[in-house]
């Protein structure tokens, strides 16, 4: 029996459901009348808890029926978080970018799992950035992310920054410890990383630093604090770090490493990318792997296929695809250009000869010292001299003033790691070439080669003769008087005269190199889209650059290594490309550079066509084949007869070696097949209008409102804040610019989203009558929720289910339920109903469904059991290799107790409780 004491109806009595104003539906467990006052101890559903409460506070449930709006919100809440939970994705819904295919393949397997933790290496120019910001986006959508951080090169900030504000309509800051100042205006915190939630930092000025020269130790650790330690414990939901392969480092020592190693245990959802994540150097794709998932890979006999597969996403060129299905990239014409010089060019033809004699004996010297890594700054000499004779005469000029002003200081230069040096771009490289102390004799030869270099500066650059006509050529072949031109060279004289040339003859010239500030970076790629027709960028100044509006390009002087030949074309050949690519190389002909290139171009397609891939580029893409080719290049210049012999003999050694390369690199996979038109399919996903339905007939309900006007809405939220020109589709804003786009991230919407009330215990069941219910179909009509509660997480679905005549029909109920969502339920009068069955039966369709979820789970367990296993045995047989036994057996016991520990979690965690809870409950039948 329902009463209420206070209206003098029949005494409540044990099982009455009653409604408290605070607790909702209660049911009585027992009646308490002392001293005259009458109270109840009652069961709350929503708590499981009992507790005692006047019983005059206390009122009939019958008046807290649900409303038709009540049950669209219902219905519609359900929907989305059943979506969210099983099938959707929303950010190609709910953002403005349309995803490429193999970019909606990335997402898809990003959200995938109950974490983030992946590596994207899809090849350069496929849109990794892109991909990233759907992630972002999806996470922020999911209530699952809220504070990001960005870490990448200093250089391609504020593309990132650009890029999100552009595609996904975010907001990030970009904080440059550099300017900390600047960082804590934002906020008064005491931790700046906290002043903002969404953050973009730049990679190598947060890196821990071990010690600096004329600093002490304290002023060391206070940088330490503001820059790493603050930024590691600022609370993170998700790290995205771009260029990721620089933090593999020689060794698990290197700053970069320490600072990738702290973010990914700081954080529970971890995004790398680089295109080049496994450069040959298996220990580096180790320790990239290890960020990711230590447990998984506890060492090096782990890096395989069917380990590496489930964290890496990967995609090449030659397989992406346009969402028509056709090949996304346009064939390329890469065309070698031989440089001849005559008569005119003698001064320079002298001075290149000049230069690798200095080059062959410094070498030779360097060797004698055993000083490598002298002996490789010193071949930058011979890129140099081939680039430009500016280039060549500014660093003779900076070499000879080093040793004539400091020869002390130099002697105190520490020895350079030469991997740590072939990592660096051309101009830091010649930083580090001016500042050793070379040998007795080299400051006269060095004199003698900077006179030279002043002669030459005076005549005429055979390669810049030759960058004139081809661009004039191709102009009056492409007929385009405002042909964009972009030109690559590693060094910055080298730049700046030919900047120079161009200008004089008319070009509107931009440049860009990596001692340029943020701000002029910005500058120079906004004039180049602009009104200026050439820009000429270095390697450290393009990188990261979307240049696809250009389709012309020069590489005014040839890199040794092929990649980033490669990686320059890659700025242009991008997603958007309209047009063949372009590219011409330059070479210096009668050089060692066109004598070593002349002799492997025919060996290198031989082995491309050998081993099926594109490009002579991709052949070479390794440490390891690196490191040959440079070996010829040197032995071009130590013996030049004897090029064709040391090719011939190099050349089994090249094919071995990139042999067991792509074997190593199989383990990333190139991508599963790509499927076009989903994008387009998942923009005509109903969920929009689900959120539209669900907050529009949810907000009533809660004591706000909402009015339709036209394709937008005046919505007033249940703390009185109004917003006035509100809108649920992106298509809405062509017409309404103006309006408010909410989406699952707003923090309002996704209250009214997360809050689908359950059916009051103890009321019958109400009668609907649908609008768009087919004659004959007439029943009982449910929503349940079923949960499955662990120690880590509240897993739940929800299941429709429809009863005529004693029957389940599952799918009739999916039906009902759209309609539902899509058409205010009409009350059809009379009493309610009851059906004692109706709970029997969704337990019996509901089972499968919670089966379902637990197998997954305790899947995911025992696959989280067999990765914790193999890291604790790779622990403990590298303590097994200590030699002092009392240390062995101290660090063996505190590692069988972390093993303990961590395996009684997992056994907690598989202790899962089901519940199963009524939504809505009602009689159908059409109108």
């Amino acid at each position: 029996m329902n009463a209420t004491a206070a209206s003098g109806a029949a005494v409540a009595q044990r099982g009455d459901w009653l409604w408290h104003g605070a607790l909702g539906a209660v049911q009585v467990v027992e009646r308490l009348d002392r001293w005259g006052v009458r109270t109840l101890r009652v069961w709350t559903p929503a708590t499981g808890a009992v507790q005692q409460v006047d019983e005059a506070a206390l009122e009939t449930i019958d008046a807290h029926a649900p409303t038709p709006g009540a049950i669209v919100h219902r219905a519609a809440a359900a929907r989305v978080q059943e979506a969210l939970a099983t099938e959707v994705m929303l950010a190609p819904v709910q953002s403005s970018v349309i995803p490429l295919p193999h970019q909606l393949y990335a997402l898809e397997r990003a959200i995938a799992g109950d974490r983030v933790r992946h590596l994207f290496a899809d090849e350069v120019g496929l849109g990794k950035t892109i991909e990233a910001g759907l992630v972002i986006r999806e996470l922020k959508l999911r209530g699952l992310a809220k504070r990001i951080l960005v870490v990448a090169p200093k250089g391609l900030t504020p593309q990132w920054q650009a890029e999100m504000q552009f595609h996904f309509g975010e907001t990030f800051r970009i904080a440059d410890p550099g300017d900390f100042n600047a960082v804590a205006r934002w906020s008064d915190a005491d931790n700046v990383w906290r002043a903002a939630d969404q953050v973009i930092c730049p990679l190598d000025s947060v890196k821990p630093l071990a010690r600096r020269r004329g600093w002490s130790l304290e002023r060391v650790t206070a940088y330490n604090q503001r820059r790493f330690e603050d930024l590691i414990t600022a609370g993170w939901d998700l790290v995205v770090i771009d260029e990721a392969h620089r933090l593999g480092g020689s060794t698990d020592q290197v700053a970069r490493y320490k600072l990738g190693a702290a973010l990914a245990d700081a954080t529970p959802n971890l995004l790398l990318l680089s295109a080049t994540p496994h450069s040959g150097k298996s220990e580096q794709f180790l320790r990239l792997m290890q960020l990711l998932d230590r447990e998984a890979f506890p060492g090096e006999d782990c890096i395989d296929r069917e380990r590496v597969a489930p964290f890496v996403v990967r995609t090449e060129k030659r397989l992406a695809i346009d969402n028509d299905g056709k090949p996304l990239f346009k064939p390329r014409q890469t065309r070698l250009v031989t440089v001849d010089w005559d008569s005119r060019h003698d001064a320079q033809r002298q001075l290149y000869e000049a230069v690798t004699d200095y080059v062959r004996h410094g070498y030779n010297q360097a060797l004698k010292s055993k000083q490598r890594h002298i002996g490789f700054l010193m071949v930058l000499m011979q890129r140099l001299v081939t680039s430009s004779t500016a280039a060549i005469a500014a660093t003779l000029g900076r070499r000879l003033q080093a040793l004539e002003d400091a020869p002390a200081q130099l002697s105190l230069i520490p020895d350079l790691d030469v991997g740590d040096i072939a990592d660096m771009d051309g101009q830091s490289q010649i930083d580090e070439l001016v500042d050793w102390p070379g040998w007795r004799s080299e400051k006269a030869e060095v004199a003698t080669l900077l006179r030279l270099a002043e002669t030459a500066l005076g005549g005429t650059d055979a390669k810049v003769e030759a960058l004139l006509e081809h661009i004039s050529r191709i102009q009056l072949e492409e007929d385009d008087p405002n042909l964009k031109v972009l030109i690559f060279t590693e060094f910055v004289p080298t730049q700046a005269m030919l900047a120079a040339q161009l200008r004089d003859r008319g070009f509107d010239v931009a440049t860009l190199n990596g001692q340029m500030a943020v701000e002029e970076r910005v500058a120079a790629q906004k004039a180049f889209a602009g009104a200026s027709r050439v820009l000429i960028s270095t390697d450290a100044g393009g990188e990261g650059l979307n240049l696809q509006f250009a389709h012309v390009m020069f590489n005014y002087d040839m890199p040794w290594n092929p990649m980033r030949i490669e990686q320059r074309i890659g700025r242009v050949d991008r997603i958007g490309q309209k047009h063949t690519v372009r590219a011409t190389n330059f070479v210096l002909g009668d050089t060692v550079e066109h004598r070593v290139r002349e002799v492997l171009e025919a060996k290198l397609e031989a082995i491309a066509e050998e081993f099926g891939v594109d490009k002579a580029a991709d052949v070479m893409d390794s440490v390891e084949a690196e490191a040959v080719f440079d070996g010829l290049y040197i032995d071009g210049i130590l013996a030049p007869d004897a090029v064709e012999r040391q090719a011939d003999a190099t050349l089994e050694e090249l094919r071995a070696r990139i042999a067991a390369e792509r074997e190593r690199r199989d383990v990333m996979g190139t991508g599963a097949g790509l499927e076009a038109g989903a994008a387009q399919r998942l923009r005509r996903h109903p969920i929009h209008f689900w959120v539209e339905r669900a907050v529009t007939s949810g907000l009533p309900e809660v004591g706000g409102a909402a009015d339709r006007h036209g394709d937008t809405w005046a919505l007033t939220w249940p703390n009185g804040t109004r917003t006035d020109h509100a809108c649920f589709y992106a298509s809405s804003l062509d017409n309404s610019p103006n309006a408010t786009w909410l989406t699952l991230d707003d923090a309002a919407v996704r209250a009214i989203i997360d809050d689908v009330a359950v059916t009051v215990p103890g009321l019958g069941v109400p009668r609907f009558s649908l609008p768009a219910l087919p004659d004959g179909v007439s029943g009982t009509w449910s929503l349940w929720r079923i949960r499955m509660s662990t120690s880590r997480t509240d897993e739940q679905r929800y299941m429709p289910l429809f009863v005529q005549d004693g029957r389940a029909f599952a799918p009739t109920a999916r039906r009902i339920w759209d309609i539902v969502v899509a058409n205010d339920p009409v009350p059809a009068g009379g009493s309610p109903a009851s059906h004692p069955d109706i709970e029997r039966l969704a337990e019996a369709q509901a089972e499968p469904i919670y089966v379902g979820m637990r197998d997954r789970h305790v899947m995911q367990l025992e696959q989280e059991r067999r990765r914790a296993s193999a890291a604790f045995d790779a622990r403990r047989r590298a303590i097994g290799r200590v030699g002092l036994e009392n240390v062995r057996r101290s660090r063996l016991r505190r590692l069988e107790e972390e093993r303990n520990a961590r395996m009684r979690e997992i056994d907690e965690a598989a202790m899962a409780l089901p519940s199963l809870e009524a939504v809505i409950i009602m009689e159908v039948g059409a109108a």
